[in-house]
């Protein structure tokens, strides 16, 4: 029953919605889509029960009444535009992830290397100085543990880096 019904008023609401369509100002497809929904929602209830041909008139004629008293009330946003100077969200999700990633390698590190690049990495940008004094190390044996801990980080990440690469 609803396809036949489908296939009978198809072509007559592609008509009616054409019609109709300029005058509210509103793309065709739009009105008949729109109709579709309605028929499909009310086929078994107020739905075109007698005269289906006179329902599908006037239901795109509501929808198009409804598209212009909808067009007259919309007004297009005047204000400021979005900020887009900062990232945008997918990139703050990505950065995340990846500082989640090297707070994670940091942690699996070996002996001292997690306290030292904790210290290297914190927001509070400590000296050699500092940093040397927080971990109770000589500030001139520094550099070669931080590089010691450096490559141990990067063979931890290499794996997690090599695979997030797309091949093809």
């Amino acid at each position: 029953m609803t396809h036949d019904l489908v296939t009978a008023l198809g072509p007559l609401l592609t008509a009616e919605a054409s019609a109709e369509a300029y005058a509210s100002g509103a793309e065709p497809g739009d009105l008949e889509q729109a109709v579709w929904l309605r028929l499909l929602e009310r086929v078994d209830s107020a739905g075109p029960q007698h005269d289906p041909q006179d329902w599908l008139r006037r239901a795109v004629r509501a929808e198009a009444r409804r598209s212009r008293r909808t067009t007259r009330i919309e007004r297009p946003y005047d204000g400021e535009p979005a900020d887009d100077r900062g990232p945008d969200p997918e990139q703050i999700v990505l950065t995340a992830a990846r500082h989640r990633a090297l707070r994670d390698a940091v942690r699996r590190l070996p002996g001292r290397c997690p306290r030292l690049m904790t210290a290297l990495l914190s927001p509070k940008d400590l000296t050699y100085r500092e940093i040397a004094g927080e971990l109770g190390i000589s500030q001139g044996s520094l550099g070669p543990e931080r590089s010691k801990c450096l490559g141990c980080l990067r063979r931890l990440l290499t794996p997690e880096v090599a695979a997030r690469e797309v091949r093809g």
